[in-house]
């Protein structure tokens, strides 16, 4: 099991190049990416997309490039002379007209457009592999954190698990008695409005049978019985199962929901009711799971 929550940073360098990789995930329904690249960089888009999707299926990621460019040819100067003699000839004109001329070679340089810097083309090749091999390890790193929360998760729900399932037991031990009870107090009831008369045994036997079945909860508690092992079983799964625990608690939800609508005993009531709080609560926590 797997939270959808961690941070992983994955590191890589060669040859005076080096790549940082940032990745900060949360909760979402499906799988989403924010990736902010430097602009020389956006080649690399697709892959660290293809790296993400082999390790994380679901959650929203933000992704932060660096590229750190330290080697000794990263820029190249070039001189545009043509450019340099037309401000010479321009100077020159001046002083004939009168003006000192105190041109030189390092003001010429400061001129605009004289020298210029650029970036010299760098290896696509070898920014695309140390792209990768940075989003794996901060892939990796990431997991492993996700791994970590994970464990927190499932010993937490675990315990809210066995909270539901006690209250649900305590539910089905109470469950035969509410006819019971209901037969009693109707037999009483009508015993005090007859006063002594004879009592009609087949006529209180039908309509106690009639709110026993109106009350029946067996097949509800059943069904919870059965949600409740296979999400012990979903816990122990090696794949995301976040989902489909979303949808089980859906259910669960229905059949506690249908057992309270059913229920006309205040300690079934009051067993409910705190049912329903444990399983918000439960699934609270469903959402952090991948």
């Amino acid at each position: 099991m797997k939270s959808m929550t961690g941070f992983g940073r994955g590191i890589a360098e060669k040859d005076g190049r080096k790549i940082t990789i940032d990745i900060k995930s949360v909760n979402h329904r499906f799988s989403d990416y924010s990736i902010k690249f430097p602009r020389t960089l956006l080649f690399c888009e697709d892959i660290v997309r293809s790296v993400c999707s082999e390790y994380l299926t679901r959650g929203h990621m933000d992704v932060f490039v660096l590229y750190e460019n330290t080697r000794d040819d990263k820029t190249s100067v070039s001189l545009d002379l043509p450019l340099a003699k037309k401000y010479s000839e321009i100077a020159s004109k001046l002083a004939d007209e009168g003006f000192e001329n105190d041109l030189t070679a390092s003001r010429v340089m400061k001129m605009p457009d004289v020298i210029e810097l650029q970036e010299t083309e760098d290896d696509i090749e070898i920014i695309s592999e140390l792209c990768r091999q940075a989003t794996e390890q901060a892939c990796e790193n990431l997991v492993a954190m996700r791994v970590k929360e994970g464990e927190k998760l499932k010993a937490d729900l675990n315990e809210k698990l066995s909270t539901l399932e006690r209250l649900v037991t305590e539910i089905a031990e109470r469950a035969p008695s509410v006819v019971t009870t209901y037969a009693e107090k109707l037999r009483k009831k009508v015993s005090d409005f007859l006063q002594g008369a004879e009592t009609d045994e087949a006529r209180l036997l039908t309509e106690v049978c009639l709110y026993a079945d109106k009350v029946a909860i067996d097949e509800e508690l059943t069904r919870l019985k059965t949600h409740f092992a296979h999400t012990r079983e979903m816990f122990e799964q090696n794949h995301p199962v976040g989902k489909k625990l979303d949808f089980t608690v859906q259910e669960i939800n229905r059949e506690i929901n249908t057992t309270g609508s059913k229920s006309n005993d205040m300690y079934i009531t009051e067993r409910v009711i705190e049912a329903k709080n444990e399983l918000e609560k439960f699934r609270e926590q469903v959402q952090n799971i991948e």
